[in-house]
């Protein structure tokens, strides 16, 4: 009986040996011997072994200036890999009935004017609650134009720009 159970397992793990996936990111499931899905986060990061120096998907010069012009305001939201930088509800005088919340979008990895968009949100007070009234295209554009120059600045001062 003992040598019955002795063979079986070594036939046993004998048979799998010979069967086991393995594919370019390495072994697959031991369950399944499905070859390894999905992405991880050094592949997003840039710092995988199959890193093609992609790093992150928006212009370093354009968040650095995004985050010193929109750091006047507290900020609320801030997402590196999305581009994005929202800010909290900000009234520009205390006696003011007007309030404002702006969001920063870094569109694209070049360091172009059409690489950021800024849209301004705006609440006027109605009693004691605040009810949306828009956004102000104007003052987005004076943002946008803002940061675009502060990004020329940065650049200028000997900012190396790395795509890691």
């Amino acid at each position: 009986m003992r040598l019955f159970l002795i063979l079986s397992v070594f036939f046993g793990l004998n048979a799998c040996s010979g069967t086991t996936t393995t594919s370019e990111k390495g072994p697959g499931s031991i369950l399944t011997g499905r070859a390894e899905q999905g992405i991880s986060l050094k592949d997003i990061a840039g710092m995988g072994n199959n890193s093609n120096g992609v790093g992150l998907p928006i212009n370093a010069l354009l968040w650095r200036a995004s985050l010193d012009v929109m750091s006047t305001i507290p900020l609320d939201d801030v997402d590196t890999f999305g581009g994005t930088i929202v800010t909290e509800w900000y009234q520009l005088n205390k006696t003011s009935d007007e309030r404002i919340k702006m969001t920063a979008f870094v569109l694209d990895r070049e360091l172009r004017a059409d690489g950021i968009r800024v849209v301004v949100y705006v609440q006027k007070r109605a009693g004691n609650s605040w009810q949306d009234s828009g956004t102000d295209r104007e003052m987005g554009k004076q943002m946008e134009e803002l940061i675009l120059t502060r990004a020329r600045e940065i650049r200028a001062s000997g900012y190396v720009e790395t795509t890691n």
